[in-house]
């Protein structure tokens, strides 16, 4: 059997000699092998794969499934086990007894683990008669982490040749499949050891048993001609910043599978502009094609349609379709979807790095992803998430590791958002004084398959080859070596972090925390060592983000959500340095107060986490280009979780999602907490003139201090510190201080509004006592007086209109009393009080000043349940619930 890397696919051949068939000009076909298959562990059974693989097999006793599925996904699904992500269920699994909060990537399978054994999966399956003659390739989009592979009988290839979690496969079966019959396919997986590059989880959250073993990506029978064509792709040069030439270079990689060369033509189009070119492919040869627009001058495109991230334009795109055709015959073909823009990235005068898109600066605003736990796919549940982060104005996602599905980069494509991935910290991804032979191959073949299948994708910032270190000088050229030969048209860092490399010199970004809590301030008095809000920081939070308490009944046990620290708190935290919240639990009561009931800790938390957010995102805001970007770690989690996210687990957006959202406006003001300044910022890429921006500062008692409006003009893609405020302002008896701001266009609509509470005192941090999760403080700041602020009274009513969509709720609440409201927040739930998320409203975790009145709107989908609720709650007012039932439904206007 001969082994050879084409294209992103290792391709195995088996030594057929192939013959044109009459039916050879048929259409190239993916049949996708998703239903139908048993898992079993081989441990259980007594056959060998000859067997197994053949129709004669009878699987009984086995599980059933769909693939993608992961062993431990498979036995969920079938109740094996009590759902692991409530409680303590995950522990109770056999084979979870590594200590908890360790990485468990790093340690070997429990010997009495049942992942230890190899794990089948099966299928049969059909291929037509009228397919003899034809090349048929196995194709395997993600297998965890070896396997043996057998089709009718045959072993194809084996577990020297299938290893790696994130390379793809395609196995030329040809001779295995027999058309016209039933067909089985058998693969006998087996999990990752703590020696593999595997798929692994950090201190996000727990490690499955399994270490997600098993058929994480799709399996497709593909049946073509002799040559097959992969990975089309069309690169873009603007010749000026105008951006009315666009050079367009075409790449995509062919293969003959056959022992004859073979004469043809890459024919097809791009943005509608044909292209052609003859090709001779010698037997069994790998070739790149290339279309450059010096030779084929069509591909000097005028006035191009271009595709811009949301924020910045219309996020337009384009179709590149390419066949094969030999003798006027289509062997293959193949058609993807991609963008005419370029991006490209610069070291500042201050050696920061940063991005530009289309010739165009951009400031990163992001957060980091996670798949589920478990590797599931849930296709409604990522066009939310996707949602989110337009509707909080973020425009980046970043992957560790995480290298999603086609689904995933599609929706990055179509809505706008630009994603950042690469590698892995913190198992054998990072320590390479600890590879293996096999390590730099399986790591090669990783980077060149993951290249060739997403280089396409208009979405895609930049690639990271090490995420906390950098690589050695020597895996780093070959993963440089790599992205060259497979024309990766992006920029790369060496890694997230600082540290420079002798290949590729400075990274421009760094990754020094926090991930654990700070004050809001610490974001603006830190500007030239730590975490602050200049540069650009890879990842980065200001920590623990605990859920509503709707959402914590759904994971934590009734008798184990008061107090907080016990096993199941500390399960659903990360693992390392953060299997606890005491950084958060410890600022809360010194600042807040000592919380008496979760329903206490929850509101105080939302509160918290509201304030550390919007501060993190305005100092990079307000400090752009001398800060470049910043991703906030994290932007959701894999498993039901109380740290490190933006919304939660069952998608309920709490204070720091709207925290988020308020400071990523597009027209934003906001206060600054080092000099007292009230600055502007313009996200938009157009100035704007004649904005009113007014600020008024109060005590405790709002008595009004300070108050001035002030018309501005605003550059495009710019910030300007409008109002200052003088610090006399600040100096008097107030223990907290109620800024209020607000900017309005000429029209007199407000298109910000901002509202913060300022302690007298500032935290005071012990900054030679940072490390690389926190800065200590010596003395906490002072926010104890919020919890005696008067009662309020907040009045509220519904008016819904029917749309497309589904149901546009607004809530019109008004403060009668001569208290401020505080904290005013709505969410959705059904008669039985579960959230209904998602349900993003246009504002949340609002203050109503004494006799003002807002409109909040979110918008349910059409199934939502007619008995659905509105429960207003705050800080300082009275819980109520409003019936949508009793709303009237009119017609949208």
């Amino acid at each position: 059997m001969l082994q050879k890397v084409v294209g992103c696919f290792a391709v195995f051949i088996l030594g057929s000699t192939f013959t044109l068939s009459a039916h050879a000009d048929a259409s190239p076909s993916v049949m996708a092998l998703h239903e139908g298959w048993s898992v079993q562990s081989s441990c259980k059974l007594q056959a060998a794969g000859e067997n197994i693989s053949t129709t004669a097999y009878h699987p009984e006793g086995w599980y059933s499934t769909s693939v993608p599925a992961t062993v431990l996904t498979v036995q969920v699904a079938a109740g094996t086990y009590k759902d692991p992500y409530f409680g303590t269920n995950l522990r109770d699994i056999p084979g979870t007894t590594y200590p908890m909060g360790n990485d468990f990537s790093r340690l070997p399978m429990p010997e009495d683990s049942p992942y230890r054994c190899g794990w089948w999966y099966r299928k049969q399956f059909a291929v037509p008669a009228s397919e003899k003659g034809r090349t048929h390739w196995l194709r395997f989009g993600g297998i965890n982490y070896r396997a043996n592979i057998w089709v009718n009988g045959k072993r194809v290839a084996d577990t020297s040749q299938v290893a790696g979690a994130y390379r793809t496969y395609e196995l030329d079966v040809t001779d295995s499949v027999i058309p016209g019959k039933p067909n089985v396919v058998a693969v006998e997986t087996f999990a990752p050891t703590e020696k593999d590059l595997g798929i692994n989880w950090v201190d996000w959250n727990p490690c499955p048993p399994d270490k997600d073993m098993g058929l994480w990506g799709t399996v497709d029978l593909v049946t073509r001609g002799p040559v097959a064509l992969r990975s089309p792709m069309a690169v873009t040069h603007f010749t000026d910043a105008s951006l009315k030439e666009a050079d367009l270079t075409v790449y995509s990689e062919l293969h003959n599978a056959s022992d004859q060369p073979i004469k043809g033509t890459v024919t097809g189009t791009v943005a509608g502009i044909r292209i052609e070119q003859p090709v001779e492919l010698q037997p069994h040869e790998d070739k790149t094609v290339v279309f450059d627009p010096e030779t084929y001058k069509q591909l000097q495109v005028k006035n191009p349609a271009v595709w811009w991230p949301y924020q910045m334009g219309t996020p337009h795109l384009e179709t590149l379709a390419l066949r094969f055709v030999e003798g006027g015959k289509v062997s293959d073909e193949k058609s993807v979807r991609f963008g005419i823009r370029e991006v490209t990235s610069e070291l500042t005068d201050k050696g920061y790095r940063l991005f530009h898109v289309n010739g165009k600066p951009i400031l990163i605003r992001g957060a980091g992803w996670s798949q589920d736990m478990l590797l599931r796919q849930e296709p409604e549940r990522l066009r939310d998430q996707f949602m989110m982060v337009r509707d909080m104005h973020l425009n980046t996602i970043r992957l560790e590791g995480k290298l999603e599905t086609e689904d995933f980069f599609r929706l990055a494509d179509e809505q706008g958002v630009l994603v950042m991935l690469g590698w892995c910290c913190c198992d054998q991804w990072e320590q390479w004084d600890k590879w293996t032979p096999e390590n730099y191959q399986v790591a090669e073949a990783s980077l060149r398959s993951q290249m060739l299948r997403i280089r396409h994708h208009a979405s895609l910032l930049v690639w990271l080859n090490g995420s906390d270190n950098p690589p050695p000088a020597n895996v780093e050229q070959m993963y440089l070596n790599v992205e060259a030969q497979t024309h990766w048209p992006n920029p790369t860092l060496s890694s997230a972090s600082a540290k420079p490399t002798t290949v590729s010199g400075k990274s421009g970004v760094k990754m020094s925390g926090p991930y654990d809590y700070v004050a809001p301030s610490y974001w603006y008095i830190d500007q030239d060592k730590y975490g602050g809000g200049y540069g650009f920081n890879t990842e980065t939070s200001p920590g623990p983000a605990v859920p509503n308490v709707v959402s914590l009944k759904k994971f934590i046990p009734a008798d184990q959500l008061w107090p907080t620290v016990n096993k199941v708190w500390e399960l659903h935290s990360g693992g390392g340095k953060f299997r606890s919240l005491g950084t958060f639990d410890d600022a809360m009561k010194a600042a807040y107060g000592a919380p008496q009931t979760i329903e206490d800790y929850a509101r105080i938390s939302q509160v918290m986490t509201y304030d550390g957010e919007r501060a993190m995102y305005e100092a990079y805001s307000r400090n752009k280009y001398t800060s470049t970007g910043v991703v906030q770690w994290m932007l959701n989690n894999a498993w039901p979780s109380v740290i490190w996210h933006l919304y939660d687990y069952y998608l309920d957006a709490g204070g720091g999602y709207y925290g988020t959202k308020k400071a990523c406006e597009p027209l934003h003001v906001q206060y600054s907490y080092d000099d007292h300044s009230v600055v502007v910022v313009n996200s938009t890429y157009q100035p704007v003139a004649g904005l009113a921006v007014t600020a008024k500062v109060y005590d405790a008692d709002l008595k009004e201090l300070f108050s001035k409006e002030l018309r501005v003009d605003v550059a495009a893609d710019a910030s300007l510190r409008a109002i200052p405020v003088p610090d006399s302002v600040f100096s008097g008896a107030s223990k907290v201080y109620f800024v209020d701001l607000t900017l309005k266009q000429n029209a007199g609509e407000a298109v910000s509004r901002n509202f913060y509470w300022i302690p007298a005192k500032l935290t005071v941090f012990d900054w030679p006592k940072t490390d690389w999760a926190y800065t200590p403080v010596t003395q906490h700041e002072d926010m104890t007086v919020l919890e005696s602020l008067p009662q309020a009274k907040v009045d509220a009513s519904l008016h819904i209109e029917a749309g497309a969509e589904g149901k546009t709720v607004q809530v019109r609440v008004q403060n009668p009393s001569k208290a401020l409201a505080f904290q005013v927040s709505l969410a959705v739930r059904d008669a039985n009080g579960a959230d209904i998320a998602p349900a993003v409203w246009s504002d949340n975790y609002i203050e109503l000043m004494p006799g003002e009145s807002r409109i909040l709107t979110t918008t349910l989908r059409a199934h939502a349940p007619e008995d659905a609720v509105v429960v207003l709650s705050g800080w300082n007012v009275p819980k109520q619930t409003l019936h949508l039932s009793s709303a009237k439904l009119v017609a949208a206007r």
